[in-house]
């Protein structure tokens, strides 16, 4: 098929957002006019589907989030992950977040306000009774000073490069073309406007009405591209205004897998488990020789999954201390000779694992060894950015959150298509201005 010259609307990215959007987006025209062409959405990666980000994912849903913008959203997400499990291959074995005493008001107050929303979830409290409760799912759970554990009975995790092929079926199946290995060079310009007519890529120019950015890590690159502001003025919640603040910060992720049989983590009854994040502020000590790991606040996720052929997860990322200029997103993921996991990480995540479950005591040796994580591409708040730029380009810039948000596609297209929505208003451009920040959470890691 010959490489298009024109297009209704270009979405630039094949991953989690990028395809929802465009499926969203055909279906809602199909219903409006009856049927949609091939040209009308276009989705171009320089990669393939699922060749970024989404595609190594560790695939965890939940709704646990401090921020009361943040826990709406991911409803809705978990919806869409719902309605359809088996194309997203989505495993909906619910989520844990077990806490030590100085998150307990934190976590307290998600659950109350999960219930005012009808989330489905499950709050215990004290050191007994989050001990009993536990023992009743693990009967090795041994962590110390826990104090709370809140239980969300929806949620899971889903397989990531499974669920990024449903999306782009779903697309394809409303009559959405994707282009692989199509990179963008450029954008054209109207001649008395900011808005964007056409995208420039490695193999020709796209005109279009309207252009969906959705490229998790390399966000950067494309708002360079666009002319975007590299610094902004941030109000904080004291009315203070910070200049010159930097628009993007990269963090590396950190992640591994522990090769035991996926069975090996099963609960009391046999069923499979639902994901475990715990946050602690329990000293840490080595599983190898009893050493130190660290007295400071430390917390880890985990899962069985037959994806991976062994236990999954990870620990907080960590930030790349260098200009957001200089880091080097590509090669990405295990491609990458920059940013990879450390013997250092896999000794803190397997000594975790052994801190909350003796199950877990001396397997460190069964580590998968070779390469891991990924850049996460960050905005000045850590939380996504879903607004409109140069008139007609509509920017998803997730800071991380993405591939749990499948929904957020869904929302797109609507204000694509003039809708404007109350789920996605929290995270316009102007909050920073504004001083509309989303608070901020106890939790050593930064989206929660």
């Amino acid at each position: 098929m010959a490489f298009p010259k024109k297009a209704r609307f270009v979405v630039i990215g094949a991953g989690i957002h990028g395809l929802s959007t465009a499926w969203h987006l055909a279906e809602k025209l199909k219903k409006k006019n009856g049927n949609a062409t091939n040209n009308d959405i276009v989705v171009i990666d320089k990669g393939g589907i699922a060749s970024g980000a989404s595609g190594i994912a560790c695939g965890v849903v939940r709704n646990n989030y401090f921020q009361p913008a943040m826990r709406e959203l991911m409803m809705h997400s978990v919806k869409i992950w719902e309605s359809d499990p088996k194309n997203f291959s989505y495993h909906p074995v619910g989520y844990m977040q077990i806490s030590p005493e100085s998150m307990r008001k934190d976590v307290s107050n998600i659950y109350e306000q999960q219930k005012v929303i009808g989330y489905e979830s499950e709050f215990i409290e004290g050191k007994e009774d989050s001990m009993k409760y536990m023992k009743n799912i693990f009967h090795d759970w041994q962590a110390k000073g826990i104090t709370s554990v809140l239980h969300e009975k929806r949620g899971g995790y889903a397989n990531n490069t499974a669920s990024i092929y449903g999306l782009a079926n779903k697309a394809e199946s409303f009559g959405v073309r994707i282009l692989t290995g199509t990179k963008v060079t450029g954008f054209k310009r109207g001649s008395n406007s900011k808005a964007v007519t056409g995208v420039v890529t490695s193999k020709g120019t796209i005109e279009c009405e309207q252009v969906i950015v959705g490229v998790g890590p390399w966000i950067k690159g494309i708002w360079d591209k666009l002319e975007l502001p590299k610094k902004i003025s941030i109000r904080d919640e004291k009315g203070k205004t910070h200049k010159d603040y930097p628009m993007w910060i990269y963090w590396f992720l950190t992640e591994g897998c522990l090769g035991v049989d996926p069975n090996f983590q099963k609960t009391n009854d046999g069923k499979m488990p639902p994901v475990i994040h715990v946050d602690s502020d329990a000293h840490l000590f080595s599983d190898v020789d009893g050493s130190l790991i660290t007295d400071k606040m430390w917390g880890i996720y985990y899962k069985p999954d037959f994806n991976f052929n062994g236990v999954q997860g990870g620990a907080p990322p960590y930030k790349i201390n260098k200009p957001a200029g200089d880091v080097k997103v590509d090669p990405y993921g295990v491609d990458s000779i920059d940013h990879q996991t450390s013997d250092e990480f896999a000794h803190m995540w397997c000594s975790a694992l052994a801190h909350c479950q003796k199950r877990f005591k001396g397997k460190i040796k069964l580590y998968k060894k070779g390469p891991s994580g990924g850049l996460g591409c960050f905005t000045p708040d850590s939380f996504p950015i879903f607004d409109r730029f140069c008139e007609n380009v509509y920017i998803i810039a997730d800071s991380n959150h993405g591939y749990k948000m499948i929904g957020v596609g869904d929302l797109v297209s609507d204000e694509i298509l003039g809708k404007e929505n109350s789920l996605l208003k929290p995270f316009r451009f102007n909050r920073y201005a504004k001083g509309k920040l989303h608070p901020v959470s106890s939790s050593p890691f930064p989206w929660s």
